[in-house]
């Protein structure tokens, strides 16, 4: 008998999730998983404009997704990295701080680690993002990462996507049925348990109750399955990871033709951050704060000054949610993915990338034997280390800042609000760089080098003066990094402008040069 498994709610988690098992679980043949969505048109999407991780390029390009319809139906453009703002300096010691975190590996065109050479200061008085790749340059002068001739999903830099999160939901269904998923519109009004505490049944509003022989709930916040019907408890980090609210606003572009940023800009505030996405016709702009630390009000107050005179006549839109995670994401014939298995905050956007992980593991694991148990404990195990070491990563960009402008910033800096593994991480590399001997690949969503380019972003100082000696290729890193500067130059010289690229593929789709 065909297995069976439905998803209860869409959005970005829920279509990516459908797009994902429909192809690993070939839903299209009569021998694959039958996969059915059930979305209410009661309730919205959370998304207000998302911004993403390049692991979604994969993502995109396995479920036969063409890239050119991103851009021209979910407005997406490309992301190059995070430009951080007065995450270290407060506004009035230094206007002018902030630091890159880029896409792009660092040390491309060699084997050589030039990153002791760095810190030896080979390279000048200049940030390490300056140095170690041509991506900081090509995001200053807002060009794209590749050319309308290169293939899908590829290009010479590393890049992601920013896109509107309602388009992007109906972009991924309209994939996932042509892969076989079947679309119910639907609410469902009453979970239902089987005798051995599993989930029997659901109850829909219209077509009555659904059964399936496994249930995943991508119902956000609201964990329907998971939380409010299986009971499984959900675990806060509020102690470490502070912001719990998003005030956000929808901004149109004071020119349409104005250039697109290929980056977030991210950009410290009193009491949090905002986000500022650049899309083809409008900006996504929003503040992540504390409520502990300040009101909705001043929140507002703070969104609509950073906008400036654009904000008067917009509305605002409040989220609340909470930094944690269900350590059991799995249980019995119940797993959850998306906001209902954990949330940590916007920040890196790691939101999109974890339901994009989750649901890769879940159709490894999918019990076609029936067996729920061991399914269960690996894929618990899993996600839980990644949600934990993803926790130290985001705690890094706020836990050695030098900003003491507010009671904000200094908790974070408090010892108290960092774990022991990201303390011991610290004291490791005040004498040596992040390696890869301080990753875990098989848990680890970030690299050495995320880590590095927020860590030296931010002004930490590693001393290496003591094995200065048993360094030898000196001349070879200036050439290297004097190479890296130059291939720079040439960069700017070949990339199109961010909007002009949006605008051609918008209009005419990529066009690789083997079928050009």
């Amino acid at each position: 008998m065909r297995k069976s498994l439905i998803i209860v709610g869409g959005g970005t988690a829920g279509w990516i999730t459908a797009c994902t098992l429909a192809r690993n679980l070939s839903a299209d043949l009569p021998g694959g998983v039958a996969i059915t969505l059930v979305e209410s048109e009661d309730i919205g999407i959370i998304g207000v404009g998302e911004g993403t991780f390049p692991s979604i390029r994969k993502t995109l390009s396995r479920i036969g997704l063409d890239e050119s319809l991103l851009i021209k139906h979910a407005s997406a453009t490309l992301k190059q990295g995070i430009r951080f703002v007065n995450w270290t300096h407060d506004p009035a010691t230094d206007p002018r701080d902030h630091y890159y975190h880029p896409f792009q590996v660092n040390s491309q065109h060699t084997d050589m680690d030039l990153l002791p050479y760095w810190l030896l200061g080979v390279a000048g008085d200049v940030p390490w993002a300056d140095v170690a790749t041509v991506q900081k340059r090509v995001i200053d002068d807002m060009r794209a990462p590749k050319l309308i001739t290169h293939e899908n999903y590829s290009g010479p830099l590393g890049y992601a996507y920013h896109f509107d999160a309602v388009e992007l939901a109906a972009v991924l269904r309209r994939r996932a049925i042509e892969q076989g998923v079947h679309h119910l519109t639907d609410t469902i009004d009453e979970v239902r348990l089987a005798d051995d505490g599993s989930i029997g049944s659901l109850l829909a509003r219209k077509a009555g109750e659904l059964k399936a022989d496994f249930y995943i709930d991508c119902t956000g916040f609201r964990a329907q399955l998971i939380g409010k019907t299986l009971g499984v408890p959900f675990t806060s980090y509020r102690d470490q990871l502070f912001c719990n609210r998003a005030v956000a606003m929808q901004v149109p572009y004071t020119r349409p033709d104005g250039p697109i940023p290929s980056s977030t800009i991210s950009t410290a505030q009193e009491n949090g951050w905002t986000w500022d996405i650049g899309l083809n016709s409008r900006r996504g702009v929003g503040y992540v704060y504390s409520s502990d630390h300040t009101t909705d009000e001043r929140a507002e107050q703070v969104l609509r000054g950073y906008i400036g005179p654009a904000a008067e006549k917009l509305s605002s839109r409040v989220l609340k949610f909470e930094a944690g995670f269900r350590q059991t994401q799995w249980r019995k014939n119940c797993v959850a993915i998306g906001l209902s298995a954990g949330f940590i905050e916007p920040l890196e956007a790691t939101g999109i990338g974890f339901a994009e992980i989750a649901g890769t593991i879940f159709g490894n694991l999918f019990p076609w034997n029936g067996d729920y148990e061991a399914g269960a404990k690996q894929f618990n195990d899993q996600m839980n280390n990644r949600y934990a070491h993803v926790v130290d990563f985001i705690k890094l960009h706020y836990c050695i800042s030098q900003r003491t402008d507010t009671e904000f910033w200094r908790d974070n800096v408090a010892p108290s609000s960092i774990s022991d593994d990201l303390k011991d991480k610290l004291v490791r590399w005040r004498f040596r760089p992040p390696e890869f001997l301080d990753i875990d690949m098989n848990h680890d969503i970030f690299t050495e080098q995320n880590w590095q380019y927020v860590l030296y972003g931010m002004g930490f100082t590693t001393d290496i003066s003591a094995r200065a000696g048993s360094y030898r290729y000196f001349a070879d890193a200036k050439a290297e990094f004097d190479s890296i500067r130059k291939q720079a130059d040439y960069a700017l010289t070949v990339m199109p402008k961010h909007r002009d690229l949006i605008e051609q593929v918008r209009a005419h789709g990529f066009t690789p040069r083997k079928a050009a």
